[in-house]
């Protein structure tokens, strides 16, 4: 098995979970499970485009550098770890995935899926291991809930 999967219903309108995927100063409050945050955040909104964060995780601080390789607005976003912007290979990727955002409308707020496509079922164990449903699933609380302040 190479992919992740998450699911949920979001209690937030679809364009309000667009904006905190792709405006970085929405990103920054909830990407990151609590305590630990994210620092910087810059989105190049287009195919080729970078998609990078920069986490604080106990008082250190992990890049995380990529591209986006598809922005369907308000729909579908896809970003990776294996290139960088304008597809530049990567020598080291972190985690070597590509995420793939789905939103669609839903009676309560946004149908919110993720996949994560890794390269190999050790690098989705790995992923698995490091907490991705534990982190992404609080992380998807978290922009639930900051989607509804902006409300």
């Amino acid at each position: 098995m190479t992919d992740l999967h998450l699911h949920r219903i979001l209690k937030a309108p679809r364009k309000l979970v667009w904006d905190c995927w792709t405006q970085p100063e929405l990103l920054k409050p909830w990407f990151c499970p609590k305590p630990h945050f994210v620092t910087e955040a810059e989105i190049d909104l287009r195919p080729g485009g970078r998609f990078f964060t920069l986490m604080s995780v106990n008082g250190a601080l992990y890049p995380n550098d990529g591209a986006l390789l598809e922005v369907t607005p308000m729909d579908r976003l896809v970003f990776t770890d294996l290139l960088l912007s304008d597809y530049r290979p990567v020598a080291n990727p972190g985690l070597g995935f590509t995420a793939i955002l789905t939103l669609k409308d839903h009676p309560e707020g946004t149908d919110y899926t993720v996949l994560a496509r890794h390269r190999t079922a050790e690098d989705a164990a790995k992923h698995e291991a490091m907490g991705f449903h534990g982190g992404w699933n609080t992380a998807a609380d978290q922009l639930e809930a900051f989607a509804a302040t902006l409300a």
